[in-house]
């Protein structure tokens, strides 16, 4: 049901969805459904969509009618480049040449072969001087330069994964963002922002605009 009324909003903005990964449950409906948004702005507004949602319905495969509470997880991750593009401009550099020391006989000692750069942005410093050609020295300390950036870079990106996930509570009573009730009466409730809608069918046919208008400015 919430996957339908993802699929309708996104219908109804002209948004491109992409089915990833769709498993589904042992006896009826989702167990676990991955998909990408396409659109202006499409994490911006379905960022709001991220945390545990709460149904409370008379389920269809209770043959004694009594009130169920489901839950679910909804997690929205926006759409990172992992491809780290390493891009090193002359005018972040500054290329140091000196004479080598330790074994290496007279060549090493008498020419400035020796290559040490300093990266201005991220402070970082590498020096080669293992080859007796500077060019070599220089190529070698480009190479431990990018691989030291790119891990720097790929540490952010893992970091900003984790914060994602900072937000993302037990599915569990309690920790819903938002409540679908179906009986004993019909409403949907966000729990962070205190919107109330009584027309039901029209949220679970997409129409999730107020929620995600309400929350977007209570974070601005």
């Amino acid at each position: 049901m919430l996957l339908r009324m993802y699929l309708r909003w996104c219908e109804t903005r002209g948004f491109e969805v992409f089915v990833i990964d769709h498993l589904p449950g042992e006896e009826a409906g989702v167990k676990n459904v991955t998909f990408t948004v396409t659109g202006p702005y499409a994490y911006g507004y379905l960022k709001s969509e991220n945390g545990i949602h709460r149904m409370v319905r008379v389920s269809p495969f209770d043959a004694t009618g009594r009130r169920h509470t489901s839950f679910a997880s909804v997690s929205v991750y926006p759409e990172v480049d992992t491809d780290i593009q390493i891009d090193i401009q002359d005018k972040d550099v500054r290329i140091d040449t000196f004479r080598a020391s330790g074994p290496g006989g007279q060549h090493v000692n008498k020419t400035s072969s020796a290559i040490r750069i300093t990266h201005f942005p991220t402070g970082i410093v590498v020096q080669c001087q293992n080859e007796k050609s500077q060019h070599r020295n220089k190529d070698m300390a480009f190479k431990v330069l990018r691989a030291r950036i790119y891990e720097l870079e790929k540490g952010k990106l893992d970091e900003k994964k984790q914060k994602l996930h900072e937000n993302q509570k037990d599915i569990s009573w309690g920790s819903q963002i938002r409540s679908y009730v179906f009986n004993p009466y019909r409403l949907v409730k966000d729990h962070r922002t205190n919107v109330e809608v009584g027309n039901l069918d029209k949220v679970m046919d997409g129409g999730i605009d107020p929620f995600i208008d309400a929350f977007l400015r209570i974070k601005k």
